[in-house]
């Protein structure tokens, strides 16, 4: 069976610090490899980890706020001086292609890879990407521009005495980006075997939190919790915190199988 994994390419929020970038992740499922945002700096963790780009087919943008989706240009170009001819595909809220077309067509119109655009809705629940051994769902979230998460799901089919085939489901993996504490997002997520979910704040700054529609490392746990998950990685760390076991201290009490993202790092799902 192949390795369920995940790996941190960056767990900041907006501010960048010398120990955080924003958000990106490469999660592992059946010999597939998908990014999840690409906030500036992911880039260039992935050349530092050796990441394949060649196995790299179909990204994910949660949202359009700079730190999820500013490291697209720098990537898209990088994959045509290394004379990608793969297509990429990229699923993401239908202004993107608004916003990069421009700058693909400045800074990488002699590419020799296709790049295809696939608007999604970030307000509705829905099956976005689907092959023989893995499918992805959006999570609709609460943020102040239009935001989702993405649920992957390895799945196998499995033939039945009769001759038809049925579909078990094996590995799931939430991924949870910018939101305010929202227990709608908990039957989508039920018991999905590792769940990320952003905590930018602490619950000191509760009424932060919540104006600028953020979560803390509370409300992630509670999420936990009431989903029935079987892991938690907290993520998505304000500027203004700098010692992250803080965020640790506050969930566990809560969900005790709580980890913390950090850049390089390596889950497994």
């Amino acid at each position: 069976m192949s390795e369920a994994k995940v790996t941190i390419l960056g767990c900041g929020s907006a501010k960048p610090t010398k120990t955080t970038s924003p958000s990106g992740q490469l999660v592992e499922l059946c010999d597939k490899s998908f990014l999840v945002d690409c906030g500036e700096g992911v880039v260039l963790t992935m050349q530092k980890l050796g990441v394949h780009t060649s196995r790299l087919y179909n990204i994910f943008i949660s949202h359009l706020h700079g730190d999820h989706c500013f490291g697209l240009i720098g990537l898209l170009t990088t994959l045509g001086m290394l004379k990608r001819t793969q297509p990429m595909h990229i699923y993401a809220h239908p202004d993107l292609q608004k916003l990069l077309q421009p700058l693909l067509d400045y800074h990488a119109n002699d590419r020799l890879y296709d790049i295809i655009f696939h608007p999604i809705n970030p307000r509705k629940h829905a099956v976005i990407f689907e092959d023989r051994t893995v499918s992805v769902e959006t999570i609709p979230l609460k943020h102040g521009v239009p935001t989702c998460g993405f649920l992957f799901k390895e799945t196998h089919r499995v033939q039945r005495e009769d001759g038809s085939f049925d579909y078990e489901t094996r590995k799931r993996y939430a991924y949870c980006s910018d939101t305010q504490y929202s227990e709608k997002i908990v039957p989508i997520i039920e018991g999905v075997d590792t769940l990320y979910h952003e905590s930018t704040f602490l619950q000191e700054h509760g009424a932060r939190s919540k104006e600028v529609k953020h979560s803390t490392a509370a409300d992630a746990a509670k999420i936990a919790s009431l989903a029935h998950v079987g892991k938690l990685i907290l993520g998505h760390y304000s500027a203004r915190v700098e010692d992250h076991s803080l965020f640790l201290e506050e969930a566990k009490p809560i969900f005790d199988n709580t980890v913390l993202a950090e850049e390089n790092l390596i889950f497994d799902i």
